[in-house]
């Protein structure tokens, strides 16, 4: 059995078919999770490593009564898997997994926040493999449109939108979020190394607030070893920071 260990939870990473991966886990610690949040929502939630991130990082605070993160994802496996993952850590009663898509996901309460790693790749590279295609690529699931769309109505009075994607795709991202009242409040753009463009960047959005946002630069590598930065991020959730 595969299983990823993190210093607090670990995650079985066999049935989803999207495996714990370096954006979900910058996702889940970037977001920006507040202690008076109630309803988290992880859209697309694969193994649930973001929303166990999330789950950790809110232990650190006083939980609130009917906290509640959620995960949904459209793959049955991914969702039983994540669902296993969530019984199985420490903060399981405030987790839950549901299968679902999101076209068909229809909660009776608002968020305080969404997050979500949704697919990016383009239709013309489209995986073999029908489960990871449907993980991955635009053409076969989830959108980040859909997702901005979702957030427009679904986000509680001071509820965030938070995204990971490729960097190319940061501009159409903004645009399409200006299209649902959603504004940039954080920018954080992601290299591997100093000298290389930035391959991802996570987008904070608020809804109805327009405002300069604050953008940053996360350098993962340098020289051949992890920058301080990045391992001052990781070090309470990576066994080797």
């Amino acid at each position: 059995m595969s299983i990823f260990h993190f210093k607090k939870f670990d995650v079985k990473n066999e049935r989803s078919a999207m495996k714990v991966n370096t954006d979900g886990v910058l996702l889940g610690i970037c977001a920006p999770i507040q202690p008076s949040d109630r309803q988290i929502l992880d859209i697309g939630t694969g193994t649930g490593t973001v929303a166990l991130v999330l789950a950790q990082r809110l232990s650190g605070t006083p939980i609130g009564e009917g906290t509640v993160i959620t995960g949904i994802d459209i793959d049955k496996d991914a969702a039983g898997e994540a669902d296993e993952n969530f019984r199985e850590s420490p903060w399981s009663g405030i987790l839950t997994a549901l299968h679902t898509p999101l076209s068909e996901y229809n909660p009776d309460c608002g968020f305080d926040l969404i997050v979500s790693n949704p697919p990016y790749y383009d239709d013309s590279l489209t995986n073999p493999d029908a489960r990871k295609a449907t993980a991955r690529h635009t053409g076969d699931g989830l959108s980040y449109r859909e997702i901005l769309a979702f957030a427009e109505t679904r986000l509680n009075t001071g509820g965030r939108l938070c995204i990971i994607l490729p960097a190319d795709q940061e501009k159409e991202l903004l645009r399409y979020g200006r299209m649902h009242g959603l504004h940039p409040s954080n920018i954080l753009r992601i290299k591997t190394v100093q000298r290389k463009a930035p391959s991802r960047t996570i987008v904070t959005f608020k809804s109805g607030e327009r405002a300069v946002p604050v953008e940053d630069c996360l350098v993962i590598m340098e020289k051949g070893s992890y920058t301080r930065q990045y391992l001052s991020l990781v070090k309470d959730y990576y066994l080797f920071a």
